[in-house]
């Protein structure tokens, strides 16, 4: 096995294992190649552990990946992957040259590999689909032809001459490389998730463990994770060395870039949300810090009772903004350089230095209420009935009524009494153990079903405010613009999240959103449509049909998929901007058809702005593929909620 060095340079690797993309999964690595192999070693100045190691005999690809100007979360900015066995190694390069150096001379070596692919993916896997041709199989055969001898940002590409490649090799003394550690030999960086010793996380809330393989939590404790059992669970273990399953979304990673352990910053805030925290607070210097529009940046929203020139209170919105240099600093005032946020927030508390107030007293995240969990404790779906406490009717749905109830005497949940023959009941108790780990902020969570009895029970997240449609009916007159786009952007969030995890809703609409104490909207029953056992509902033809809701594809054809949710998404919309109205409420199912197929759509709707009205458009795009994603939809209701004010001179 050859030993001899052909190229060493740090770089930035993205973790192979861990679904999102955050700055928080790119390492920097020194990277080491040879004639048979390809390591990289945990850089720090002062050892060098190897984290990983690739025979080259079993790459079958190396080529840059073409971003498609997407942000990538580090500072090295070029991109390039080493595809071996089943895996994609993703390596960022500080420059050009760099990358077309790695790339050329690792192609070199694997020319001769009998596993090189004849095609590959020129763009990420993300979010569980390929950029480039949007298959969601990792496996998937590729989508462009795969050119074995120059980089693919300077075709083509002479071989590297000899004398050139030895020209590199010299302009340092090659290092001796670092000592591997004993019974290492085999290690090929599949395991490379685990690249630092311990990830030490804190608790946002308080998490009573349920069972007795639960860890409980303390608010602002830290925990050392032993296991990411799914996206949802984790096993950790406590200072005291007690261990057990936690919820993923009750911690934070303990990490210097990570906001959400500070008291000021709120995820889950739009600008809308921002104002209205603020206006209800009514404190001189009220702040939050929230995500801006544009992924990796951040606002703050201040709040001042007179401000300048503006005759009474005045809410400004503030970018953080980044210098391009290294190393990074952040500013919202140009004169005043900090290297953290955190820095820089702790700056203004004292100083206003060019801001409307100083930042005097942080709002909406204290006594905040803890999110909903997937299931009470990890891998528990079925409930016992009889830990369950039958409260008020709340109304009947399409399954059965429906009840406010408790768990265990603590937990408030909804419980939905199944009638007998409304639904395909087998079929659904195997699919809610999928169901149950779509857990997310804007979708109404499943705790877990009874059904080991008759009628079987289906318990979920309580939901205070009721149905979407009745909050908007009953609140008619007392919406501004930007509470109704808030509303939007909270649905569109929620069926984002459904569409990246490939489930189609198949009914949405107002009646199946629901709202919390909050104000909160949170998508609701996805997917059950596919259980109902009522012709009536299930037939194009039935009066139950939602028909004004659905696209042509579905009402001729029962073809469903995000996008025919997409059409829906729409229509709700165009309900929430007419503060609950009927949609084509003139005319019967059979005309909405005949009305949709000749390209008839709803008006205009009078709080609709002309830009608002243009995306209900794009939803009710006669061509399923000519809609818009959820995730597009996102965007566009959050530039329409932002227009932030520009740094303070």
């Amino acid at each position: 096995m050859s030993t001899e060095m052909l190229l060493e340079e740090t770089l930035i690797k993205r973790s192979q294992q861990k679904k999102r993309t955050s700055p928080l999964n790119y390492k920097e690595r020194l990277f080491v190649l040879t004639r048979s192999r390809l390591t990289y070693y945990d850089g720090k100045a002062e050892k060098k552990f190897r984290r990983g190691s690739i025979e080259l005999s079993r790459v079958r690809c190396v080529e840059i990946v073409k971003n498609g100007g997407g942000i990538i979360p580090c500072q090295n900015k070029y991109p390039f992957q080493v595809v071996y066995d089943t895996n994609t190694l993703y390596v960022f390069a500080p420059s050009h040259d760099s990358r077309s150096l790695w790339v050329q001379s690792l192609k070199e070596e694997i020319k001769d590999n009998p596993v090189v692919w004849t095609k590959f993916h020129p763009q990420f896997w993300q979010d569980g689909a390929w950029l480039c041709c949007r298959q969601a199989e990792k496996q998937a055969p590729g989508c462009e032809e795969y050119n074995p001898f120059g980089d693919i940002s300077r075709k083509p590409l002479p071989p590297i001459p000899g004398e050139e490649r030895k020209d590199v090799r010299q302009r340092r003394p090659p290092p001796p490389l670092p000592p591997t550690p004993s019974g290492d030999d085999d290690d090929d960086g599949d395991d490379d998730d685990d690249d630092d010793d311990e990830e030490v996380v804190v608790a946002l809330y308080d998490f009573p463990g349920a069972e007795s393989h639960d860890l409980s939590l303390v608010k602002g404790n830290e925990y050392v994770i032993l296991e990411k059992c799914d996206v949802n669970w984790y096993k950790a273990r406590n200072k005291y060395g007690e261990e057990g399953y936690i919820p993923s979304n009750y911690v934070t990673e303990k990490k210097s870039g990570n906001l959400v352990q500070f008291g000021w910053y709120s995820k889950q805030v739009n600008r809308n949300k921002a104002e209205e925290l603020l206006r209800e607070e009514d404190k001189e210097g009220g702040f939050i810090v929230r995500d801006s529009s544009t992924p990796g940046t951040y606002t703050v929203s201040l709040y001042a009772k007179s401000a300048a020139g503006e005759g009474g209170a005045a809410i400004k919105h503030y970018h953080i903004k980044q210098t391009q240099g290294l190393p990074k600093q952040f500013y919202l005032a140009e004169k005043h350089l900090f290297s953290s946020i955190p820095d820089l927030i702790e700056y203004h508390k004292h100083n206003a230095a060019g801001l409307v107030a100083r930042l005097r007293y942080p709002v909406g995240k204290q006594d905040k209420s803890a999110p909903s969990t997937a299931g009470f404790s990890y891998e528990k779906w079925e409930i016992n009935p009889s830990e369950l406490t039958f409260m008020k009717e709340l109304g009947s749905g399409q399954f059965g009524l429906v009840r406010l109830g408790k768990w265990r005497a603590q937990h408030k949940v909804a419980i939905k009494a199944i009638k007998e023959g409304a639904m395909y009941e087998e079929d659904f108790i195997e699919e809610a153990k999928v169901m149950m780990k779509l857990s997310h902020p804007k979708l109404v969570q499943l705790y877990g079903v009874c059904s080991q009895q008759r009628p079987i029970y289906i318990v979920t997240e309580f939901m205070e405010q009721g149905c979407l449609l009745n909050f908007v009916r009953q609140r008619r007159g007392n919406f501004t613009l930007g509470s109704l786009l808030s509303i939007c952007l909270d649905v569109s969030e929620g069926m984002e999240h459904l569409e990246a995890n490939g489930f189609i809703h198949r009914d949405l609409a107002a009646r199946n959103c629901l709202v919390n104490e909050a104000l909160v909207v949170k998508v609701s029953d996805f997917g059950m449509a596919r259980y109902v056992l009522d012709n009536q509902y299930t037939s194009s033809s039935g009066a139950k049909f939602p028909v004004k809701w659905s696209p042509p594809e579905v009402f001729n054809f029962c073809k469903y998929s995000s996008m025919s949710d997409v059409w829906s998404y729409g229509v709700l919309m165009w309900e929430v901007f007419t503060e609950g109205r009927m949609p084509f409420e003139q005319h019967q199912n059979h005309e909405v058809v005949t009305l949709v197929t000749k390209g008839h759509r709803l008006y205009r709707p009078k709080m609709a702005t002309s830009t608002i009205y243009d995306i209900m458009q794009l939803c009710w795009r006669e061509r399923p593929e000519e809609r818009p994603s959820f995730s597009q939809l996102c965007v566009m209701i959050s530039d329409s909620l932002e227009g932030d004010t520009p740094p303070p001179t």
